[in-house]
């Protein structure tokens, strides 16, 4: 049901943000020490608390997944305040919907989950030959064991279950619906006066004096950044992988392997006859069917021409018996392991016993065998040796990352040894900011990896940063060479700025008052008013009309018309918006109708479903008590 609420519009996507994400929330060890703050609590569910600490690794845990999942994402966005923020606020979601799970008594039977693995293919892949699971492979995969992986899929699939009974019952009357999406697509006949803010800039002349006090009464907004110079060593699977020399032997260790393998590759193909009997059968069918295979095995053994007529006749394998039972060619793993245990056994043109297995009891016929073509080694040495390398890269790589880690903290004041030992390259960078600049791409673009060179220790000490994980099997140290303390700017040197500013906040200035002016005289005098050739506006037709005069026009009273409004576009002036005629919404067609009320419907019930999610987090008394990141302004 929750796919179902997700596919709305990016106007319910926001409102929704905090119910429908799913967790991602992982837990784990965390192998750095932690100082007092890192344990001050952020958030409180049920009498439960969220430490710091909570929050930083369910955070790293989200960056490391989104950034798996999407390798171009802009890392400004994942270690945004904003986005730490929503962090928390998931796992404070989460843990409500667990509160309320675990005080309904929700649990997940063990029916359903064993469904779910047999639909999950990411499951399937760790199915051996023998059917048994490959644990090994799963945790090395995933870096948990199958039955942690259990756990949290319980735990996850309960708390689903929290809003299955507001989302699962969501409805929306027809006219209800009809109202608010006539009033939301409503259009509107207006004329928009615009009083420009660069208009009235343009009039502006100030003079030296009045240049001077601004420029001082606005230091921060002509300073030369802080600014580093520094060295930085990057280790990744590259530079791991160059440091390793094959051996001749292993790569002929690693042939002989990689034959047996495409050996394992043979595919087979047979014919069958089945006689349907599953297991939980009683056990008189069971013997009925077994005396009906072993009928038709001697016929067949009597006129072994007579299997493809037979398995017409007698087949339950209604997809094969058509085909005189022919399964066309399969792979060992295709097959459960008895059919295919007989079948591989076999020669070309025999037929076996009857072979039983939980579908029932099997005649089979082989009539083909196709293996791959075996490539030699000189052929698959190119191949091999990527292979070889990549694997040994792995392994390598986590050495090598205990090493750097280790030795950037040990001998903090220089990188040139473990640069050296690990066959590193130490990079230059000069002019960095606190910020990325454009087209800083690798570490350079990584916020996490300037705010650590640009905290006090390493700009103080020019001691080098800890090993930082940029993700993708990637780490980074860094130390600055050179430090240039954020400056003023002489006023020489900027004034053609603080001119361009002052005359931008006097031009704002003075059109709002002009425009305010105006406003009252026509609202006075309608006949005085001059306005531009109207125009019909609605949500879908902005007429480029900024937001906030959008707004304002849509939002009018329209009881008595023509009807005068004031609009404050801040930086951009002032605008008089004159409503001449509402401009009801033509009837849509059938099938855009249905579509509409499917929309309204999701809307519907995701209101209610965030009111119902406010309910618990009263409930469960749910607090945040660090505050949310102040709304970046745009401008100064």
């Amino acid at each position: 049901m929750f796919d179902f609420i997700r596919k709305h519009t990016k106007v319910t996507m926001g409102l929704l943000f905090l119910l429908i994400v799913p967790s991602f929330v992982l837990f784990g060890l965390d192998g750095y020490n932690r100082s007092e703050q890192n344990t001050a609590v952020v958030a409180r569910v049920d009498g439960r608390d969220i430490s710091q600490t909570d929050w930083d690794l369910a955070h790293r845990n989200e960056v490391n997944r989104l950034r798996a999942s999407m390798p171009t994402i802009d890392a400004k966005l994942l270690d945004s305040p904003e986005a730490k923020y929503g962090t928390l606020e998931r796992l404070v979601r989460d843990r409500v919907f667990a509160a309320a799970a675990a005080q309904s008594g929700l649990v997940v039977p063990d029916q359903k989950l064993q469904r779910l693995y047999a639909e999950d293919k990411a499951i399937a892949a760790f199915r051996l030959p023998d059917g048994k699971f490959d644990r090994a492979g799963f945790l090395s995969q995933t870096g948990m064991t199958p039955e942690a992986y259990e756990s949290g899929l319980r735990s996850e699939l309960a708390t689903r279950q929290v809003m299955l009974g507001v989302a699962g019952s969501g409805f929306a009357a027809k006219g209800a619906a009809a109202v608010s999406l006539n009033a939301f697509f409503e259009k509107r006949e207006v004329q928009v006066a615009r009083f420009n803010t660069l208009e009235y800039a343009a009039r502006v002349n100030p003079s030296e004096a009045e240049l001077e006090q601004f420029y001082k009464n606005n230091l921060p907004l002509f300073q030369a950044p802080e600014q580093a110079d520094i060295e930085y060593a990057v280790l990744n699977m590259d530079a791991v992988t160059k440091g390793i020399t094959l051996n001749e032997q292993d790569l002929k260790t690693y042939y002989e392997k990689n034959t047996a393998q495409l050996a394992a590759n043979e595919e087979r193909r047979a014919s069958h006859i089945l006689i349907e009997s599953p297991a939980s059968a009683a056990a008189a069918d069971r013997q009925k069917a077994r005396e009906k295979a072993d009928q038709l095995l001697a016929a067949v053994k009597k006129a072994p021409d007579s299997f493809a007529d037979l398995a017409r006749k007698n087949s339950s394998d209604t997809g094969s018996a058509a085909n005189g039972g022919d399964l066309d060619f399969f792979s060992r793993k295709a097959m459960v392991k008895p059919f295919a245990d007989a079948a591989f056994a076999m020669k070309k043109g025999d037929v076996s016993d009857v072979v039983e297995t939980e579908f029932g009891y099997h005649i089979i016929k082989l009539t083909d065998i196709r293996m791959p073509k075996q490539k030699t080694f000189e052929e698959m040495r190119p191949a091999l040796e990527t292979e070889l390398r990549q694997q040994q890269a792995q392994k390598k790589f986590a050495e090598s990352a205990e090493a750097f880690s280790n030795a950037v903290y040990e001998q903090s004041d220089s990188l040139r040894p473990i640069a050296e030992r690990l066959k590193l390259e130490i990079r230059t960078a000069s002019k960095l900011t606190r910020t990325p600049v454009a087209g800083a791409t690798g570490a350079l673009a990584n916020p996490k990896f300037l705010e650590a060179l640009f905290s006090p220790d390493a700009v103080e000490r020019k001691r080098n940063t800890e090993a930082l994980d940029l993700g993708g099997s990637q780490l980074v140290s860094g130390r600055i060479t050179q430090h240039t303390p954020a400056r003023a700017l002489p006023l020489a040197e900027v004034k053609d700025r603080v001119r361009e500013r002052l005359q931008q906040q006097r031009g704002a200035e003075m059109a709002r008052k002009d425009g305010a002016e105006k406003l009252a005289v026509w609202k006075a005098n309608p006949a005085a008013a001059a306005f531009p050739a109207a125009v019909v506006i609605s949500r879908e037709q902005a007429q480029q009309l900024p937001i906030a005069a959008l707004k304002a026009a849509l939002s009018a009273d329209t009881t008595a018309l023509p009807t005068l409004t004031g609009v404050d576009l801040g930086a951009q002036g002032y605008a008089v918006v004159k409503v001449l005629k509402v401009l009801p919404r033509a009837a849509p067609a059938p099938a855009l109708a249905q579509q509409e009320q499917t929309q309204y419907t999701q809307w519907w019930t995701s209101a209610e479903s965030l009111a119902y999610y406010n309910i618990l987090k009263e409930r469960f008394k749910a607090d945040i008590t660090v505050p949310r990141p102040a709304e970046q302004k745009l401008g100064a």
